[in-house]
């Protein structure tokens, strides 16, 4: 209750100043605040599993949790964009990285504050014992299955997040 408190207060402050940028973040219904994750999502594409991160990014996105996520674009993140970052900043963030270098999680990190998950699909798929595919684009079915398994785990992980209020 704390939370939600705590959230309603810097949702009205940061509305008086910027009601543009916090608007399609948060909803009121039944008297009750509801508010989307963030995902921030790997742009590497010297490896297939960025590919996989963005994939299953849009998967969750357009498919399996729609009204509950919305994306944080990391290059404009990272080139200063503020409503990325404010979003960043007051509501929770899942970085999906594709490999050990969590440039996503890094810049969140760097720029709004701590993370509230993340998922590096290298490890995903090490852990799940998962073959990397070769390429980096023009996915098979087969290979657009792995990034639904990715794709699967972020949506467990906005659950999570939404369920602890």
């Amino acid at each position: 209750m704390t939370f939600i408190w705590h959230l309603s207060f810097v949702i009205w402050i940061l509305d008086i100043s910027t009601p543009r940028i916090l608007e399609p973040y948060y909803t009121i219904h039944g008297g009750k605040l509801e508010v989307k994750v963030g995902i921030i999502s790997c742009s590497g594409e010297e490896i297939p599993e960025g590919t996989i991160s963005r994939i299953a990014t849009r998967m969750v996105l357009e498919k399996l949790r729609p009204d509950e996520t919305v994306t944080i674009c990391l290059p404009l993140f990272l080139a200063g964009g503020e409503e990325e970052r404010q979003f960043a900043q007051n509501f929770p963030t899942i970085a999906v990285d594709g490999c050990e270098k969590m440039c996503a999680k890094l810049a969140t990190e760097k720029y709004s504050g701590k993370t509230d998950g993340v998922i590096v699909v290298s490890d995903f798929l090490k852990n799940h014992g998962i073959k990397t595919p070769d390429k980096r684009r023009n996915f098979t079915e087969e290979e657009m299955k792995i990034a639904e398994k990715v794709a699967e785990e972020i949506g467990k992980r906005v659950d999570e997040i939404l369920k602890r209020g």
